[in-house]
């Protein structure tokens, strides 16, 4: 039951990392050193939102 709930708040992380990151222009993506198709993957692998 715990690891059903650690992986909900995990995937609730990814995806409110993914749109905070996605409301960001291309500018400001590349003033912190990523492009638009790295969010995804970003979102993902961050240690922020590992278990």
């Amino acid at each position: 039951m715990a690891t059903m709930i650690e992986n909900l708040r995990r995937g609730m992380r990814i995806r409110a990392t993914r749109r905070e990151l996605s409301r960001l222009t291309d500018a400001q993506l590349h003033d912190i050193g990523m492009h638009r198709g790295q969010i995804a993957s970003f979102a993902r692998d961050t240690k922020f939102n590992s278990n």
